[in-house]
């Protein structure tokens, strides 16, 4: 057992276990959580490989070799460990002891959070989208699934899960049982810091822009019969519920794109802006017109014949105008192209 003052400065009734040496974001991630529910608030952490020292834990995480949620053992190293998350259509990516304590305790803790009931459809829908977010990529890393299958066209070492792993001590510096926990205490506190990072950004950001974003679709047949450009009175982060509210609100076409004004002061220029294939694409359902492309200003304007257009992006995927009349026939002349 781990000797630091991880293991020593007893705050809680309750222990949790993971194991000592070199850390993942895994087992960091998941020590926070558990640290922000009811029954492990400022629990204390001991470290060890020692089976002898974890069997009398209150919980254990990412060691021992055991998967039982009524034990309150989550580890995802033993053979034949198939467990994934199983809502949402998440069912391909095998949970590390990350997704394992989210799985069981990320509803509770998200209630919490958010001061409502645990029940509260909001819930449900913030904790899909946090797992899908964060969560998800935590577990894949950990059990080695590729990001793509194909050769990536450039490095990603800025996740949170590079971040942790750089937090270790260096292969040519001390390194002892006291040094790793204490890394591990600020690797668990840097994950932490991004969970509720996000969780706050989806409760308090992302999650009132839903009903914006349902208002909007609802009317925006009225806005050109066609059906495909949706009208936004303020900006909102409007991707994902676009993707998820479009297939149950009906539509004549698929939506190509969406109008929104700059800022929310008075006289403010708009924006149009392509709807991608997916949510994380690059690429447009369609591309604002070749033509437009790279153009600005008076220039622009002449070549559409749009009074006031003031850019299009050189890949085609954003532009502008300086009133909502001058985006509104962007979209149009786009439509007809």
């Amino acid at each position: 057992m781990s000797t630091s003052p991880i293991a020593k400065k007893m705050k809680s009734t309750k222990v949790i276990g993971t194991h000592s040496g070199t850390f993942h974001c895994d087992e960091a991630l998941a020590v926070f959580m558990l640290r922000l529910t009811d029954d492990f608030k400022d629990a204390d952490v001991v470290r060890t490989r020692d089976p002898a020292k974890l069997a009398p834990l209150d919980i254990v995480v990412d060691v021992g070799g055991v998967y039982d949620p009524q034990s309150h053992r989550y580890d995802h190293h033993q053979r034949g460990f198939t467990e994934v998350l199983g809502h949402g259509g998440y069912d391909s990516i095998k949970l590390s002891s990350a997704g394992l304590v989210y799985k069981h305790f990320g509803k509770q803790i998200i209630a919490q959070r958010l001061g409502v009931a645990e029940d509260d459809a909001n819930v449900e829908l913030l904790w899909l989208q946090l797992y899908s977010e964060l969560i998800e990529s935590v577990d894949a890393i950990d059990n080695g699934v590729n990001i793509s299958s194909s050769k990536p066209a450039y490095a990603l070492r800025t996740d949170l899960s590079s971040r942790i792993k750089r937090i270790n001590p260096n292969w040519n510096e001390p390194s002892s049982d006291e040094i790793f926990d204490a890394k591990f205490a600020e690797a668990s506190k840097i994950t932490g810091e991004e969970f509720l990072s996000q969780l706050d950004y989806f409760a308090k950001a992302w999650l009132p822009a839903r009903d914006i974003v349902k208002a909007a679709l609802e009317k925006r047949t009225s806005i050109d019969p066609s059906g495909s450009v949706v009208v936004f009175e303020q900006s909102c982060p409007w991707k994902d519920h676009l993707f998820s509210l479009e297939p149950i609100v009906t539509s004549p076409s698929p939506i190509l794109y969406v109008l929104y004004p700059e800022s929310d002061a008075p006289g403010s220029k708009w924006r149009i802006q392509c709807v991608p294939e997916s949510p994380d694409s690059f690429v447009n359902r369609k591309s604002l017109p070749e033509p437009w492309r790279g153009v600005r200003d008076a220039e622009l304007s002449k070549v559409a014949g749009i009074e006031g257009c003031t850019f299009c992006h050189a890949s085609g995927f954003t532009g502008g105008a300086e009133t909502f009349e001058g985006v509104l026939q962007m979209a149009k002349k786009a439509i007809e192209t």
